[in-house]
């Protein structure tokens, strides 16, 4: 799974991409993400669920019980505003 962190996200992890081989029992995006944040810092501060993280899988914007699987692209990026 090719996982892509953009804007703040990205400066915290000290990274914009990695591949990723999830554990079987990630099935969703919220899973994806309770899964990363148990990796422990930075990953737990930003993926705990005290901040809104947006996912998109495949380029489309996702929910938390969006299907993933091995061959998709998971890109994670903070709430923007716009005007």
């Amino acid at each position: 799974m090719r996982i892509l962190y953009f804007a703040s996200l990205r400066e915290r992890l000290g990274r914009d991409q990695e591949t990723l081989d999830p554990p079987e029992s990630v099935r969703t995006l919220g899973d994806l993400k309770a899964w990363l944040a148990s990796r422990g810092e930075p990953w737990s501060e930003l993926f705990n669920g005290s901040e809104p993280v947006l996912g998109a899988v495949n380029q489309a914007m996702a929910q938390d019980d969006t299907p993933v699987g091995a061959d998709d692209e998971v890109g994670f990026f903070p709430p923007v505003t716009g005007g």
